[in-house]
């Protein structure tokens, strides 16, 4: 099947482009705030959905039909994609192919077991260089005398993975990264299929693998199908690609992230979530019940993504009580907590029976 039309003004070699005019910009709205002694220092603008399993709106803020770059929450789409190929791993290290890891050790080897696996060796890696992503685990690895290296990258698992995947499939696997390679045409179908809708632009993520443009709205309906697939009862029945990335997520959130990492606490903590972040502010969470919540965050910033989350979570009625510690955030002066970083009220969402 062919990949999707690449606009010329989103192609990964266009020249980048003046700012865009103020009346095309999305209609993003408060959602978070921080306080500092009684007086709000800093709000956090973003759009949010949450979505019913059949797809209907359930919450909204902000502009969830304006497309935006998923960034890594694609991740689990793309490995979606490749079990769909054949890629059969164990449960840890298909985990590991829909992560943005730490860089801790376990993290390394599981992406060098992924490519041992398959008569691999990290040469054939085409993802960026990097220090490990975790805070903890970049400065071991340079106390340790590390440099940047493809394997420390945070993506190297996926990357792992897309090269096994051509191995299995008997495709080339110098060039996996190239739009017109099988594997990323079969990437750009599968999430099509799964958020339900074309992608608006097409450019290229930090690792280097193909990013589609999509709206909060298909993001979260693609996340609660995943969150929502059914294990295969007995050892006759196939597990469904869906299941089998939701399944290997929630059996090792320490794989999808590592500790001390948001997404890894409240995929522990809140039993059945699926749930993923992305760079320049993106959260996706998926629940079993096939509802799910999609959150970006407009300036980009890390830091109001799960607070907003977590908030999202409490207006479905979802039980948030074991996630306060990621539902807020300390602010110090001097040492002792002086404010505090919060979601902001939602209680404008308004609940709609239209159908996405």
């Amino acid at each position: 099947m062919p990949s999707p039309a690449m606009p010329a003004s989103h192609s990964p070699s266009a020249p980048p482009t003046a700012a865009p005019p103020a009346a095309i910009l999305p209609r993003h709205e408060p959602l978070a705030f921080q306080t500092r002694d009684g007086l709000v220092e800093s709000v956090h603008y973003g759009s949010l959905i949450a979505t019913a399993p059949d797809g209907r709106t359930l919450l909204s803020a902000g502009e969830p039909q304006a497309a935006f770059y998923p960034r890594s929450s694609l991740k689990p789409l793309q490995a979606v994609a490749m079990v769909r190929a054949g890629l059969d791993l164990p449960a840890d290290l298909l985990a590991l192919t829909a992560a943005s890891h730490s860089g801790a050790p376990r993290h390394l080897d599981g992406a060098s077991r992924i490519l041992e696996l398959h008569g691999l060796t990290p040469a054939a890696l085409e993802n960026s260089s990097d220090l490990p992503y975790g805070a903890r685990e970049r400065e071991e690895w340079l106390r340790g005398g590390g440099r940047p290296t493809q394997l420390a990258q945070n993506c190297s698992g996926k990357h792992a993975a897309m090269a096994a995947t051509c191995v299995i499939n008997g495709w080339p696997v110098q060039g996996y990264l190239d739009p017109s390679h099988p594997l990323q045409r079969l990437v750009a179908e599968t999430v099509t299929e799964l958020t339900g809708e074309e992608p608006a632009g097409i450019s290229t993520d930090g690792c280097g693998t193909p990013l589609f443009a999509h709206t909060l709205a298909g993001m979260a309906r693609a996340f609660g199908r995943l969150a929502s697939a059914e294990l295969a009862d007995g050892a006759s029945a196939p597990e469904s690609p869906e299941a089998a990335v939701a399944h290997s997520m929630r059996r090792h959130p320490e794989m999808v992230a590592g500790e001390g990492r948001d997404v890894t606490e409240l995929m522990r903590l809140l039993p059945g979530a699926l749930a993923k972040d992305g760079f320049e502010g993106v959260q996706l969470v998926g629940l079993p019940d096939g509802r799910a919540v999609a959150v970006k965050i407009s300036d980009g910033g890390d830091r109001a993504r799960m607070p907003v989350t977590v908030r999202a979570l409490e207006a479905l009625d979802v039980d948030t009580s074991a996630l306060a510690g990621i539902a807020t955030g300390a602010v110090l002066g001097g040492g002792r907590q002086v404010g505090l970083l919060q979601a902001a009220d939602f209680s404008f969402l308004s609940p709609t029976d239209d159908v996405l």
